[in-house]
């Protein structure tokens, strides 16, 4: 991590706190020394942030900071806590870090302090599975999509046989309980459902897809709609 994503990363930390927090507790979530988080937080400080701090006791953020003029309705707000929730509850550690600091910044950048009404909404998703394990493709997936890279994968079938494939990403569904990545399969020359868990081996390359992601994307969308074979089910490979 450069300093900049550093930087932000406090920002981060110091708005999920209602209290003041040490600079240790911060350089260990950071995963830096003490005196390195001491120079970040004077950074952020001469860069402007209100961030107030005292000997033996540590460091808040002042209310205010980055106030663009959001407001929400309740439903709105429930919306938002339960979505982000059922992120959290998913085995995509990433997503779920991310989805705790967007409500952070969404409690703490809106004129009214929204932290009471956030840790308060009565609305929590319900996972079905008995452990989320994490599952450190779909961050792969979800950065191959990005950067539009082909995906290098041993793929498994139900027999446990693998075959090795370059597909092209163009969605990643999260069920209850599984998710699939619905991508252009180029040794299939078609569109293909893979499920998550039966990807023994995957490798973002350097490849580029044949094609953008948005073209493709409507390509998949429309072979979904005129196919009878799409019920639901995941294609073979």
């Amino acid at each position: 991590m450069d300093k900049t994503e550093r930087l932000f990363a406090i920002m981060d930390a110091l708005r999920r706190h209602r209290l003041p927090v040490t600079a240790a507790s911060l350089a260990e979530e950071q995963g830096v020394s003490v005196r390195t988080l001491y120079r970040d937080v004077q950074t952020l400080i001469g860069l402007g942030a209100p961030i107030d701090g005292e000997a033996g006791v540590g460091y808040m953020l002042k209310p205010g900071f980055f106030l663009p003029p959001l407001m929400f309705t309740p439903e709105e707000l429930e919306a938002l806590v339960l979505g982000a929730r059922w992120v959290g509850a998913q085995p995509d550690d990433g997503l779920g870090a991310a989805a705790r600091n967007a409500l952070a910044k969404i409690a703490t950048a809106s004129p009214e302090d929204l932290r009471d009404r956030i840790n308060d909404t009565g609305l929590w998703p319900v996972a079905v599975w008995s452990a989320k394990t994490p599952m450190p493709v779909l961050g792969q997936v979800r950065q191959a999509m990005r950067t539009e890279k082909a995906v290098q994968i041993a793929y498994g079938d139900e027999a446990g046989n693998a075959t090795e494939r370059t597909i092209w990403p163009v969605q990643l569904a999260y069920y209850e309980g599984k998710q699939t990545i619905a991508a252009w399969c180029c040794l299939r020359g078609a569109f293909r459902n893979f499920r998550t868990d039966r990807i023994e081996t995957l490798t973002v390359t350097e490849e580029r897809y044949g094609k953008r992601r948005a073209v493709l994307e409507r390509e998949w969308r429309d072979s979904w709609q005129h196919d009878p074979r799409h019920n639901g089910r995941d294609q073979p490979g």
